[in-house]
């Protein structure tokens, strides 16, 4: 019999990146191509889904051809995709969502912050569904920027008879099929479950809710915009159009899943992994977990037998990730992104950036290699120290959990007169333990709140970065498991693609299935425990000093 192998397609905030993986989770090949981005105005960000599509086709290709495995022995495709909002008119063409009016940029990416106003006001109205976000409404969320532009583009409201999660979006470009994601509604889209008890994945829309905030019309078209159909991830929606086979590569009638978040694919390609010396985990040893997505952003994905309300915390949703489970979702709004600023907005960045290009590696380990260097010259007792009197406030786009507020800003401690690549090694330090000390409060929040994890499993670009890591297992106390397979989601997305292939019964057994632990990093204890125990309050202070600031200005 010959080799059957599944499709994960992800597209990330900067990029649309394709993997083959065969039935045990094993990488064939992977691929990605850069997407477009505009940012016509402050806290306005932009994409194109034809170029994204495009991208999408260009990275299936070269994963493909890099696994050497033809497109007829893919019987099964994923897809995930951030949380943008995607609109289209009668015709599917692209409606704008922009400023500059170019139907072209009919994509509001994820982490645009242009729908502050519009949440503010929502989350005035102390709403039934705002208690399944953690009390408080995102700007990052859809309801909200569907708000945006009906009061600000009216036209483009008028127009967009389709608006669409971007994960639905390449479901229906794919397959032709409108069939909506339990997991991208009920996250994203304040769509809840019929029974609050949690015996059935039944979901409904809150009429209520919607007439309330301003958006009755969706209610008197009956949902035909954002979805009457919503399925759980993986079922198989249909096959691969003709058109769409032959843009992506792949062939005419390939099965093709319910979509997901990207977050929460890579919450499949890690939680259900077996440690080394144990079992793959029952329902009760996935509550001692949380998968840490770390790349633009961060997502810290928990799931639990019982729903958890967390203030400031989105969820708990049933069934949005593992079925059956409820999940609670945690996050930062800029993690990479805030690591990337840090270093290339520094004086020393432009020649940091030449020298990892010379030497053939990357930013990053030039900066970690320094920072071993600067260790071990000024006698520190362990590489955190350096960072002792350097303090950061990672909220430089606001704070997705546990504060759940969007207005606030980031800050620095303890700068000197020195632009040095040594002062620039320091502040990126303190930058990564800023970062885990905002994952450290996220998951003592979870776990006042009844969860019980001390478990990291972690993924993503940022997981690949040994500083980050070391960081985040000493500042939470918890183990850091790292996944053999370090590209989880889009093997969470393949196992997707395997069910809907009819070749994985669940996405649980593919879970099981195709997914491996790989190294795990033990916390710190002692001198390097209690030096991040003082860091943790200082982190707080910084906090509770910026609005201070705030009263102090009036």
């Amino acid at each position: 019999m010959s080799e059957r192998f599944y499709l994960g397609v992800d597209v990330g905030t900067g990029s649309a990146r394709a993997g083959v993986f065969d039935a045990h989770g094993g990488l064939r090949g992977a691929a990605s191509e850069p997407i477009a981005m505009w940012r016509p105005e402050a806290d306005f960000v932009e994409q194109s889904s034809d170029d994204i599509w495009r991208a999408c086709g260009v990275a299936i290709r070269a994963a493909l051809a890099r696994g050497g495995v033809a497109k007829e022995a893919i019987l099964g495709v994923g897809f995930d995709a951030t949380c943008s909002l995607v609109a289209l008119d009668d015709a599917g063409a692209p409606v704008t969502v922009s400023p500059t009016g170019d139907d072209a940029q009919n994509v509001i990416v994820w982490m645009d912050h242009r729908a502050i106003p519009q949440a503010e006001r929502i989350n005035a109205g102390a709403h039934e569904v705002l208690r399944y976000v953690g009390g408080v409404i995102s700007p990052e969320m859809e309801t909200p920027k569907i708000l945006w532009l009906k009061e600000r583009l009216p036209r483009s409201f008028a127009r967009a008879t389709r608006l669409f999660d971007l994960p639905d979006f390449l479901v229906w470009r794919a397959t032709g099929v409108d069939v909506r994601s339990l997991c991208t509604t009920v996250c994203k889209w304040t769509r809840v479950a019929v029974s609050q008890e949690g015996s059935s994945d039944e979901t409904r829309w809150d009429d209520a809710y919607f007439r309330a905030i301003g958006l009755g019309e969706l209610v008197d078209e009956g949902y035909s915009r954002i979805g009457t159909r919503v399925r759980p991830m993986g079922e198989r929606v249909g096959g691969l159009t003709a058109k769409a086979a032959e843009e992506l590569g792949l062939s005419e009638g390939t099965a093709v899943g319910v979509a997901i978040i990207d977050a929460h694919a890579g919450g499949l390609g890690t939680l259900g992994l077996a440690l080394p010396g144990e079992r793959a985990p029952d329902e009760a040893a996935l509550e001692t977990r949380v998968a840490l997505i770390g790349g633009t952003s961060t997502c810290h994905m928990a799931v639990s037998r019982a729903p958890r309300f967390v203030p400031g915390v989105w969820g708990p949703y049933r069934s949005a990730m593992v079925p059956g489970m409820w999940l609670t979702e945690g996050g930062q709004s800029a993690t990479g992104a805030l690591i990337d600023h840090t270093i290339h907005a520094h004086a020393r960045g432009v020649e940091l950036t030449a020298e990892a290009t010379a030497k053939g590696t990357t930013v990053y380990a030039l900066l970690n290699e320094r920072l071993e260097r600067l260790a071990a010259e000024r006698g520190a007792a362990f590489p955190a120290e350096l960072a002792r009197e350097l303090h950061v406030l990672p909220d430089h786009h606001g704070n997705r959990s546990p504060r759940a507020d969007p207005t606030l800003r980031g800050m620095v401690s303890g700068l000197k007169l020195d632009d040095s690549l040594d002062a620039l090694s320091l502040l990126y330090l303190a930058t990564v333990q800023a970062i885990a000390h905002g994952t450290k409060h996220v998951l003592d929040a979870m776990n006042a709140n009844g969860h019980r994890i001390d478990t990291i499993v972690a993924c993503g670009g940022d997981a690949k970065n040994p500083v980050f890591v070391r960081e985040h297992a000493d500042v939470t106390g918890c183990r850091v498991v790292l996944p053999a397979e370090p590209e989880a989601v889009i093997l969470g997305s393949a196992m997707l693609g395997a069910v809907a292939a009819g070749d994985a019964p669940s996405v649980v057994a593919a879970m099981g299935a195709m997914s491996r632990a790989g190294a795990t990093v033990f916390p710190a204890s002692g001198a390097v425990a209690a030096f991040h125990a003082r860091k943790h309050q200082v982190f707080l202070r910084l906090h509770d000093d910026q609005l201070a600031y705030r009263a102090l200005m009036g």
